[in-house]
């Protein structure tokens, strides 16, 4: 049989995409050590310029005005497939993706990205082109800018979003709940005692993970850490600040003063470790965090999340009984205060973390892509 040959199309706009492609990457890597694999970055692709600032548009808005974003979020949340605003998308790039694709031959293409989804959709739908196409939604939510009757397979986080797939007129067979690819690492039960260890944390004290980077509000994060420093109730505190300099930079004269222990890290790869040992983490709602952490079986809160599709996951995560909404500061202290005096409430939400997902999600992911290669026939006939 032929050299397996796969195209992911992820897109730097978020990190969620760019990591549940990587995880995919792994997967398959696992199952087929000898296949070739080329991962491209939609916007980088196309315009290495325009992404950049594009990229930089919406992390900005992301920032400085969230309800503009969760406004237009909505609004377009419900446009149809062939509408003239989803055609116009469709068009982008297209010549260049085709012309890539006919070079390279994939047996698949991987997205988790919703507009080059879109695009190559559209090709599958004209017949044009041949590849299978699978796509990896990101989300515990579905935008219509993800509902394309093109796509062969479709990898989901959950059954409420299989669900609202069908309501789309998306067939049921072509959906596979298998929980958002996470990067297999986190499947992995590590000794607690040897990881707090290495991480030069206690091992007796209840530990709050803190993690946003780029989105998190500096003075808010900095007074809700100075207080759990000074809790008469022994906890102790990461924070990873991410490319967040001034955080990290803020939180100095807070490790300086603490009683109670508060580490913080800039940019890390070994989130996996983290999450193993904490308590509780407080975050953002990216649908790859949250399923990071239910993966490690670790509860959330999530503070303040953005409108849109963050706003969503938050409100799954808490529909499921994993985690809380904190929509403010007052809101976060009072919670973890409470926590604190009640760390029964954490294992409640750890024994429904635990439930969420089926695990093993990258494995089950890519089990249906190599099955959809090989019932496609195409590995066959060009073998």
């Amino acid at each position: 049989m032929k050299q397996l040959k796969v195209l992911v199309f992820s897109a730097s706009f978020g990190n969620g995409h760019l990591r549940a492609a990587e995880a995919v990457i792994e997967g398959i890597r696992i199952k087929e050590p000898s296949a070739k694999i080329i991962h491209l970055d939609f916007g980088a692709f196309l315009n290495m310029r325009v992404n950049t600032i594009i990229r930089d548009f919406y992390s900005g808005l992301l920032k400085r005005a969230p309800k503009l974003w969760g406004r237009f979020y909505y609004k377009t949340g419900k446009k149809q497939p062939q509408s003239m605003s989803q055609r116009l998308l469709n068009q982008i790039g297209r010549s260049n993706f085709l012309r890539y694709i006919q070079h390279f031959k994939p047996d698949l293409i991987v997205c988790t990205y919703p507009t080059v989804s879109s695009i190559l959709a559209q090709l599958r739908a004209e017949q044009i082109l041949s590849v299978p196409l699978i796509t990896v939604i990101t989300d515990y939510t579905v935008h219509s800018h993800w509902v394309h009757p093109g796509v062969d397979c479709y990898i989901v986080a959950c059954a409420k979003v299989k669900e609202s797939l069908v309501s789309w007129g998306i067939p049921g067979q072509n959906i596979h709940v298998t929980g958002i690819p996470v990067s297999p690492k986190f499947e992995v039960r590590e000794d607690r005692l040897s990881t707090v260890e290495k991480l030069g944390l206690k091992p007796d004290l209840p530990t709050f993970l803190f993690m946003g980077g780029t989105y998190v509000i500096l003075e808010s994060t900095k007074r809700i850490c100075k207080k759990l420093t000074e809790s008469q109730i022994p906890v102790q505190c990461i924070v990873v600040c991410g490319e967040n300099e001034k955080l990290y930079a803020a939180l100095e004269d807070v490790v300086a003063q603490a009683r109670n222990p508060l580490v913080r890290f800039k940019f890390v790869h070994n989130v996996e470790d983290l999450m193993s040992v904490s308590d509780l983490i407080i975050t953002k709602a990216g649908g790859l965090t949250v399923t990071e952490a239910l993966t490690k079986h670790l509860p959330l809160i999530i503070f303040r999340p953005i409108p849109g599709q963050e706003e969503e996951n938050a409100q799954y995560v808490q529909g499921i009984g994993a985690g809380w909404i904190a929509e403010n500061e007052e809101e976060l202290a009072r919670m973890l205060s409470h926590l604190l005096h009640h760390p029964e409430d954490i294992e409640k939400m750890r024994s429904k973390a635990a439930l969420a997902l089926a695990g093993h999600s990258t494995e089950r992911a890519v089990e249906e892509m190599l099955q959809l290669a090989l019932s496609s026939g195409r590995r066959q006939r060009i073998g």
